[in-house]
């Protein structure tokens, strides 16, 4: 009886031990305020940085812990980009309420789509998510009358945030907002990982077909973390569009979706850290490597990308824990 009785408490404390903030994640969330002080003609990038993490960390979720390949997840980044921004342009500016739209909306078209990309598997998930993504955007282009098609969501007017800060052309406003609106989804995402149902989520990735017989609803938590994982895109793609008070039609193109995998990658999927460090690196990369070589930074991106898979499989924050681990073990 006690023996069983210990087997079931192991999951409940290794969760509520992962629930517990360490020094070097209070560290990570500190340093995000130094740009301020640190970096003000950059807080425009910092933002940038901030919304581009916060789409990562959606992927992350389905793709790191729940095992579902998509190459299409921009279609909920642009839903929410061009949601914010129609609400925007139809006359009401207000930030945070158009922020909620947008999310609910993004969630919806996420629930929807989930009833496909649950009944299938590997190549096939990857082919359904891209042909959505890409349906999505050949819609936009041509509802011109409504997106602006190649020209873009034009005419888009945010009020300032809570009536006092107006989005100015430092960034201060946009990279404050948009950090704020990270930090809460972050701590959002690390609550359902660090229980049960993410629990769950990782034993569906490691052993799908066990599941069923441990009495588990395989599809219906699948549609649930798809559902979670497009909304917070979705956040995601509205904040783009309230900061920079414009939406392209890229917010919804392929090249969006496998940017997203490479910062994935570089970062270690399936890390909650992985996605918002992978977003730090690709994007601080790509902006000093295209100020150095406008034309062919690809080159020295692609080369990043082959040296941190030859030799740190698990991305950069694997090959940490790894190097970190054992140092401990010696």
């Amino acid at each position: 009886m006690m023996k069983a009785a210990n087997l079931v408490a192991l999951p409940h404390q290794h969760l509520a031990a992962q629930r517990r903030w360490q020094p070097l994640e209070t560290a990570f969330w500190a340093a995000t305020l130094l740009p301020f002080w640190l970096a003000p003609t950059h807080l425009v990038l910092a933002s940038q940085i901030a919304i581009t993490a916060l789409f990562a960390l959606s992927l992350d979720l389905i793709l790191g812990y729940a095992g579902l390949i998509s190459l299409g997840h921009a279609a909920f980044f642009g839903s929410g980009a061009y949601c914010a921004g129609l609400i925007a342009r139809a006359g009401w500016g207000e930030p945070l309420s158009g922020l909620l739209v947008a999310t609910a909306v993004a969630a919806v078209f996420g629930y929807a789509s989930s009833f496909i990309i649950v009944r299938v598997n590997h190549l096939a998930l990857i082919m359904v998510t891209l042909g959505l993504g890409l349906m999505l955007y050949e819609a936009a282009n041509r509802a011109g009358w409504l997106t602006g098609g190649d020209d873009g969501l034009q005419g888009v007017s945010i009020w300032p945030i809570l009536g006092r800060f107006d989005f100015d052309l430092y960034g201060y406003s946009a990279y404050g907002y948009s950090l704020a609106v990270l930090f809460v989804s972050f701590l959002f995402a690390r609550r359902v990982i660090n229980s049960p149902f993410g629990l769950s989520l990782r034993a569906i990735r490691e052993n799908r077909a066990r599941m069923p017989a441990l009495g588990a609803p395989i599809r219906a938590r699948l549609r649930t973390v798809y559902t979670i994982a497009a909304a917070l895109a979705g956040t995601a793609g509205a904040l783009s569009a309230q900061t920079t008070q414009f939406v392209a039609l890229e917010t919804l193109s392929f090249q969006r979706s496998a940017e997203l995998l490479v910062m994935l990658v570089l970062g270690g999927a399936g890390r909650l850290y992985g996605g918002l460090a992978g977003a730090i690196i690709f994007m601080v990369a790509r902006d000093q490597l295209a100020d150095l070589n406008p034309q062919y930074w690809y080159f020295w991106l692609g080369l990043m990308l082959i040296v941190v898979v030859s030799f740190l499989p698990n991305g950069i924050l694997g090959g940490l824990a790894a190097l970190l681990g054992e140092r401990g073990r010696q």
